[in-house]
Order: structure tokens, then sequence, then C-alpha cells
């Protein structure tokens, strides 16, 4: 959700959609310095928070690559990611989505042993923080680390604070680096494969998004739900689906599709397939 005007703006499209939970960036997500929250747009978000009841969680800087090889950007990118975190616990937001980053030619073993020493030295120095920081798998486009649930996992559990995690799972991206959820057996396959490696109470946050891709061909593009290769299916299954009823859920479609908004539409569609679990 935009937060064009103020991050409390926010809150006020979300509940002109009707949601009930919301995703922000609390600074621009393409450049690496913001200026500090002021007080007052802090209190007026928790207000309009409260007042509205909207789940709000925050996605980091797409700039950020806690896996990078170079000394200088990696250096760069912690920072950065601190500052996400302090913005993320000034607001009083649970959780904060990140992107592993990408190992940039040094392999993936190498890249996921940075992406821990980076956590490890955010985690020391945000000690009583309350935010949880959401791994977000990937579709594995390029060297970017996170698209197996193994690779998550793995992250997680090397850090020496692992219940300061969660994950967060793209359906899109999902699909992209080989997760089949389209029929019954290779839906079910999917979620056992992320219990056996995360464990399914780790699963704290939904995106779901079609995509413009096929199976396994690791490129990241998001398409209008059910419109995409994933077809409604999995979407139905995921809205009925026990397992995930607490967990909120999070659209990142494209805006428009023929000179209409779509986020009603798509927004519609999860709803009725909800109401007819």
């Amino acid at each position: 959700m935009s937060i064009a005007g103020g991050v409390d703006e926010a809150i006020d499209r979300g509940a002109e959609l009707g949601c009930t939970a919301i995703q922000i960036f609390t600074k621009n997500a393409t450049q690496w310095k913001a200026r500090p929250l002021r007080a007052e747009e802090v209190g007026e978000f928790k207000r309009k928070r409260s007042d509205s009841g909207i789940l709000v969680v925050a996605h980091d800087s797409y700039l950020i690559n806690l896996g990078s090889p170079d000394a200088a950007l990696w250096k760069k990118s912690a920072a950065a990611f601190l500052d996400e975190m302090e913005r993320a616990e000034a607001l009083e937001i649970p959780y904060l989505v990140m992107h592993p980053g990408a190992h940039r030619g040094a392999g993936t073993q190498a890249g996921l042993r940075n992406v821990v020493k980076a956590f490890d030295q955010l985690l020391q120095s945000t000690s009583g923080f309350r935010v949880k920081i959401l791994l977000e798998n990937t579709a594995g486009q390029g060297t970017a680390l996170g698209d197996t649930f193994e690779q998550l996992g793995k992250i997680m559990d090397d850090t020496i604070n692992p219940e300061r995690f969660g994950v967060c799972i793209d359906t899109c991206h999902a699909f992209a680096a080989g997760y089949d959820l389209k029929t019954p057996r290779t839906y079910e396959a999917v979620w056992s494969e992320l219990d056996r490696w995360v464990g399914l109470e780790r699963l704290k946050l939904f995106h779901l998004n079609d995509s413009r891709k096929g199976l396994g061909e690791r490129v990241d593009r998001h398409e209008h739900i059910g419109r995409g290769m994933l077809g409604p299916g999995p979407f139905r299954k995921i809205m009925s689906d026990d397992r995930f009823r607490k967990a909120p859920k999070i659209i990142e479609t494209p805006k428009e599709a023929d000179g209409k908004d779509m986020d009603p539409v798509n927004l519609g569609i999860l709803r009725d397939f909800a109401r007819t679990r």
C-alpha cells in the first residue's frame, strides 16, 4: 500500500479497500537514505492502525543485499537493514519482510554465510526489539538466495537467535522456483517440504500472487489472481486451508489491467474463495 503523503495514509487506503492486513515500505524502496520518522506521524500512524484494526507489515528496501560478497555493499546493506528495523520498531510493526539477497557469483554457501553474519550483527545490536524478521522465498532469478525452503531454514537456524525469524511465502516465487502448487498431491508436497525445512509454525505471512511464468522458470513476474500460470486452484486451496487461517495474506499483483483498478478485483476473488471454504 502506498505511503504517499505519510505512512499513516497507507492505513486509510487499506481501509477504503476493506483490508484487514496491508504491507508498506516505511521509506522509498529504491533509495538508500530516508528522512527520520517524525513523532507526530508515528503517533498518527499508531492511532489510525488502532482505530482501523488493520495489521500492518513492512517490507525492506530492494537495494539491500546481505548476501553480497562486496564488503562495502554488505556493510551498507547491513546499516540500511538496521535502519529498516529501527523504523519498524518505532511504528510497532510486528513483521519486517526481506529478501535474503544474492551471492553475485560467490556461490550459494558463501552468500548464505554472509546473510547469517549480517543477521548475527543486527540481532546483537537490536536486542529487545519486538519486530520479527520474515524471510521471503525468492524465484531464484540470477544468483538470488532463498529460492529453496532448505535455504530459508538454514539461514534462520544458523543465526544466534532463530526465534526472531519467520517466513513469508510468495506463491509466484514458489511456483517459479519449482514448487508446484497446482494439483492436490503436489500442493500437499510443497507444504510438507516447508514443514520439513522450516516448520509450518514459522509461516507468518503470505504474498498471494499469480505467475506470468511457468513452473521452475525462475523468473519473478507477478500476475493477477487466477490469470497466470498458477490459475485459481492454488489460491482457492490456500484461502480454505485451516492450517493457514490465521496467516495474513497480502497481494502484490499489478495495479491495473485494461485501464481498470485491479486491487478490488483481486481482493474480491480471494474473499470469495474464503467465503466458499
